[in-house]
């Protein structure tokens, strides 16, 4: 990334919102995460998903609120830390405003793809559980595995196939198989 200025040792969000127009990345622990533009099956992925939680929510009168990418989550209520988790349900309703999440969202589902591994599976999963987020997927087309983290209980927590029937942790009747989406 360059910045017309000399490179901080610590970025904040301010440095996120002084991007050029298109350019998205997050900010984590301070550090800048560049993001590139999600392919089709991705976005295939979180549309589907998007829908069927929103359906779940809307059709059992739910007070959750499901925002796909890009939504800005300020995970730790600070000026080093702004993510745009692909999917995000929040079921808090006073951690949102104009400018989106303020605080760990109830769910988060990542896509994960490879040049975001290393983030999705370590440095995010991280920062999740130590934010409040109560459960926390990640998704990866390439292998077609989901893994479920019950960040909350740690009951649910275990890895599945796209041809598996998979259950939220935080909604016990959502059950979606990843593999009818595509």
């Amino acid at each position: 990334m360059s910045l017309p200025y000399p490179e901080p040792a610590m970025y904040t969000i301010k440095h996120i919102y002084e991007l050029p127009e298109g350019k998205r990345a997050e900010l984590i622990d301070g550090q800048i995460y560049d993001m590139a533009p999600p392919n089709r099956i991705h976005q295939e992925i979180v549309s589907g998903l998007h829908y069927k939680i929103r359906d779940f929510i809307d059709s059992n009168k739910g007070f959750c609120r499901v925002y796909p990418a890009p939504f800005a989550v300020f995970l730790n209520q600070d000026d080093q830390n702004y993510v745009e988790p692909d999917i995000s349900v929040v079921c808090n309703r006073d951690k949102l405003d104009d400018k989106g999440c303020n605080g760990a969202p109830d769910w988060v589902i990542e896509i994960a793809s490879p040049g975001t591994k290393h983030i999705d599976y370590g440095i995010k999963l991280f920062k999740y559980r130590t934010a409040g987020v109560r459960e926390y997927w990640i998704v990866n087309p390439l292998t077609q595995i989901v893994n479920v983290y019950d960040l909350e209980h740690e009951v649910k927590t275990d890895q599945y196939t796209f041809q598996d029937e998979i259950a939220s942790c935080i909604f016990g009747d959502f059950m979606i198989r990843l593999g009818e989406l595509l």
